[in-house]
C-alpha cells in the first residue's frame, strides 16, 4: 500500500525529508505532480526515490481523487495522501476525503490558507481583531483602505515566502504598491491590514486530530522594511502559558488538527497576535534543522499521523532539550549571477557543535531581486549546548565564508 504525495515544485522538505523517512518505515511513495519532468530529473541520483512520479491536476480535488482510484490497478490502494505544499493543502485535503483517508479538516486548509478569512475566522471567534480590507482585482484601494490605520501591511491573500509582502506608510504608498502588486498578480486579492508590531516568532506543532504538541518555537529576525525577508532565527521554544494558550485557541478556531501547522505571531501582552498560519511543515530547510535539534524522526511521525496512527506519547519536549539552535540565510542584495560559495556540508567542531551549510541557490545560477525569500543563496545553521558557543562558531564562520554576486543578464 503506497503513500501518495501532491506537489508543485521539488523541495527539500520531500527529497531529504519524507522520501528518505518513507524509505525507513518501508513505504513507497507515489508522487503525484503538474511537473513531473523536474521531479524525475530531482530524484535521478536519488537513494530512496518515488515509486513512480505520475503527472496529475494537482490542484483539482476531483482529479487527485480519480487518479489515485484510477492508479489502484498498478500500486494497489492507497495508505495515506498529503501534501507540503501551501497551494495544495485544499485539493489535497478534498481528495483524502473523497477517498476516506485520514484527510485534513479542508475547511480549515482553505482559512488557513487565505489570509482574509482567517482574519475574520479570529475576530468571529472572539479571539483578535486586526484592522483589515480585502482588495479586489478591480477595486479602488482608496476606497476599500479607508480609514485603516498606517503603518499597514499590504500582501496576496494566498501569498507565500514572504512574495509580494510590503509595508505602506500612508495611502499613497499604498496606491503604488498595489499598482506593483497587479503588474505581477493580475487578478489576485490582496489583503491590507494593520501592522502588528513586535518580535517575530513561531509555533510548530503536531497533530493527529485529537492532540496537537508543541514542537517548539524560533525567534525571526527580518530584513530591512518595506520588505519582509527573514534573515535568521534562534530557537526559543519557552512561552508564557498565556500566549500559548491563546494561540491553541486560535488554532482551534481554525479547525487546525491533523498534520503539521506553522504559526507565525508576534506577542502583545499575554496574547498572541497571529501574523499568519501555515498549515504544514515550518519551511526554508527548517523542517530538517528541527528533526536534527530535536533528535527525533519528524517526517516518519509525519507520516504516521496521515496514516491515521496517534501522536507518539514519547515526543520531545522543545523546553527541555538542553540544547540551542540558531539559523542564518545568507541572501543576494542585488540581481545577478552566484560566482562562488563554500563547500556544501556539515562540520563536527569542538564543544559539541555542529555546523551546517547548505546552498539554496546553484552556483552560476541567474537571478532577479526579489526582496523576499526567493533571495536565498544559502543557509546555515548551527546547533549546540548553549546560545554563545553556537553564536560564536556561526560568526566565525560568516566572517569567513563569501557567497558573491557578480552582475550578470537576467532574464524576468
Amino acid at each position: 500500500m503506497p503513500l501518495y504525495l501532491t506537489a508543485l515544485n521539488p523541495t527539500d522538505a520531500v527529497t531529504h525529508g519524507l522520501l528518505p523517512a518513507a524509505a525507513r518505515l518501508g513505504t513507497e511513495v507515489v508522487l503525484l505532480t503538474d511537473g513531473p519532468e523536474a521531479h524525475r530529473t530531482a530524484y535521478a541520483d536519488h537513494p530512496s526515490p518515488p515509486l513512480a512520479v505520475v503527472p496529475a491536476a494537482v490542484r483539482d480535488a476531483a482529479a487527485v481523487a480519480a487518479r489515485v482510484h484510477a492508479l489502484r490497478r498498478r500500486f494497489g490502494p492507497a495508505e495515506a495522501l498529503f501534501s507540503n505544499s501551501d497551494h495544495l493543502q485544499t485539493p489535497t485535503a478534498l481528495a483524502a476525503e473523497l477517498l476516506d483517508l485520514p484527510a485534513k479538516p479542508w475547511r480549515a486548509t482553505q482559512r488557513c490558507k487565505h489570509k482574509f478569512l482567517a482574519r475574520r475566522m479570529l475576530a468571529a471567534a472572539g479571539l483578535d481583531t486586526v484592522a483589515c480590507a480585502e482588495i479586489g482585482p478591480a477595486d479602488d484601494p482608496d476606497e476599500v483602505a479607508a480609514g485603516l490605520p498606517y503603518p499597514a501591511v499590504v500582501k496576496p491573500c494566498e501569498g507565500v515566502a514572504s512574495e509580494d509582502v510590503l509595508l505602506v506608510t500612508g495611502a499613497d504608498a499604498l496606491r503604488d504598491r498595489v499598482a506593483q502588486i497587479r503588474a505581477r498578480r493580475p487578478g489576485a486579492a490582496l489583503l491590507v491590514e494593520e501592522f502588528l508590531p513586535g518580535t517575530l516568532r513561531t509555533y510548530d506543532t503536531l497533530g493527529d486530530g485529537t492532540a496537537l504538541h508543541h514542537l517548539g518555537s524560533w525567534r525571526t529576525a527580518l530584513g530591512p522594511p518595506p520588505h519582509f525577508a527573514e534573515s535568521r532565527l534562534d530557537w526559543d521554544p519557552v512561552l508564557p502559558q498565556p500566549v500559548q494558550a491563546h494561540l491553541r485557541a486560535q488554532l482551534a478556531a481554525l479547525g487546525v488538527g491533523l498534520g503539521a501547522c506553522h504559526t507565525e505571531f508576534v506577542v502583545h501582552g499575554d496574547r498572541a497576535r497571529i501574523i499568519e498560519v501555515n498549515y504544514r511543515l515550518i519551511g526554508d530547510t527548517m523542517d530538517l534543522v528541527c528533526a536534527e535539534l530535536l533528535g527525533f524522526d519528524l517526517f516518519a511521525t509525519l507520516i504516521r499521523l496521515h496514516r491515521g496512527e496517534p501522536l507518539p506519547s514519547d515526543l520531545p519536549d522543545p523546553t527541555r532539550l538542553g540544547r540551542h539552535a540558531r539559523v542564518d540565510y545568507v541572501l543576494a542584495d542585488r540581481a545577478g549571477r552566484l560566482a562562488d560559495a563554500p563547500a556544501e556540508g556539515v562540520i563536527e567542531l569542538p564543544d559539541g557543535i555542529r555546523l551546517g551549510h547548505r546552498l539554496l541557490r546553484a552556483v552560476g545560477t541567474d537571478a532577479e531581486w526579489h526582496g523576499t525569500n526567493r533571495d536565498y543563496l544559502a543557509v546555515v545553521h548551527g546547533i549546540g549546548p548553549d546560545a554563545r558557543r553556537v553564536d560564536a562558531a556561526l560568526d566565525r564562520f560568516r566572517a569567513t565564508a563569501a557567497w558573491p554576486i557578480e552582475s550578470a543578464a537576467v532574464h524576468t
